[in-house]
């Protein structure tokens, strides 16, 4: 007996899910919190004097593998100072060399999944921001990286590696069927979520991170049960106003992203650009995942057409669960 015919966006909702089980399945981070990035700052108090201030996010005890290695020249002056303040090592010491010439690399940095975003201000005034990535874990101070493809780069890498949203965003498009109105509801989480970057990131509005956390994940798990009931079952205001639900965990979401920006920071001086670089890459982000899901279509829905159903209560299945893993996980750490 021939399967079922499917309409374009039935089969759009079947390679969505399979592109999402492989991400879900292949994703090294799935089982642990987001990493958040490290932070290293360099600032010169007097003509070839340093202070060094090294932040590692942690979590309970346990800490990444990484340490920061300055130009062979650097010799450090007076003790390294040490503070835990819960949610990361701050290591704090002073050095005197030439930090315009040479390597600052970060030692362990290629067997992470995390970045370190360095920043170096010199006396003059000049100033060096550079993401180190674990593709490429060194900066030749020689020859910095412009502060714009910095911040951009940044944002998205951090969509790309924040598996909770992209399975918030993943969720919201296997769930609505009509073009117009996914459109419409996409736009309403990107504008949510771009409000509270905002409003976080300058100090107008803050929330503490952990129970940001753990709404974020609650968001998911509500998506994932939206997806797995019957229609009759479904929230009324998800089959006729999505795009508000999505505004709302959205603005969530928003504290979500700023949060990585708090653990770095953001130049006063070019404070609203970084801001909307850093967005930017974001949505790029946003766009390249739902891009390569696509892509995946044409395969899927010829391939397994008759299994479209089974497929995405399979992926809701699989994301409930993990939703449920991080709640609880998120919730305990709260306090």
């Amino acid at each position: 007996m021939p399967g079922p015919d499917l309409s374009l966006f039935g089969r759009r909702r079947l390679g969505l899910a399979l592109a999402a089980l492989l991400l879900f399945a292949c994703s090294p981070g799935v089982w642990a919190h987001e990493v958040r990035p490290a932070y290293l700052q360099i600032t010169e108090h007097e003509p070839g004097t340093f202070e060094v201030v090294w932040k590692q996010p942690i979590l309970g005890d346990r800490r990444l593998p990484l340490d920061p290695v300055l130009p062979e020249a650097c010799a450090e002056v007076g003790q390294t100072a040490f503070e835990n303040t819960g949610s990361a090592l701050l290591q704090r010491w002073t050095v005197r060399c030439d930090m315009r010439a040479g390597e600052v690399r970060i030692s362990g940095l290629s067997r992470t999944l995390t970045d370190v975003m360095l920043e170096i201000s010199y006396q003059d005034g000049d100033s060096v921001r550079q993401l180190l990535r674990p593709s490429q874990p060194s900066l030749d101070l020689s020859d910095p990286a412009p502060p714009v493809a910095t911040y951009l780069l940044f944002g998205v890498e951090h969509l790309l590696f924040g598996i909770d949203h992209i399975l918030f965003v993943v969720g919201l498009v296997l769930f609505i069927g009509n073009p117009w109105m996914l459109l419409k509801t996409i736009t309403s989480f990107t504008v949510a979520h771009s409000v509270t970057l905002a409003l976080s990131v300058l100090g107008l509005v803050r929330l503490p991170q952990a129970p940001v956390e753990a709404v974020i994940a609650l968001s998911i798990l509500f998506l994932a049960r939206e997806l797995m009931v019957e229609k009759e079952q479904q929230s009324r205001i998800m089959q006729i106003r999505p795009w508000v639900i999505a505004f709302a965990f959205g603005l969530l979401h928003g504290f979500g992203f700023a949060g990585a920006l708090a653990d770095i920071g953001l130049p006063r001086a070019q404070l609203a650009t970084s801001l909307f670089l850093f967005n930017v890459g974001i949505e790029l982000g946003q766009l390249l995942i739902i891009g390569l899901v696509l892509a995946t279509l044409w395969l899927a829905a010829r391939l397994w057409q008759e299994r479209a159903h089974l497929l995405t209560r399979a992926f809701a299945g699989g994301v409930g669960c993990l939703a449920a893993f991080w709640t609880i996980d998120r919730v305990l750490l709260i306090g």
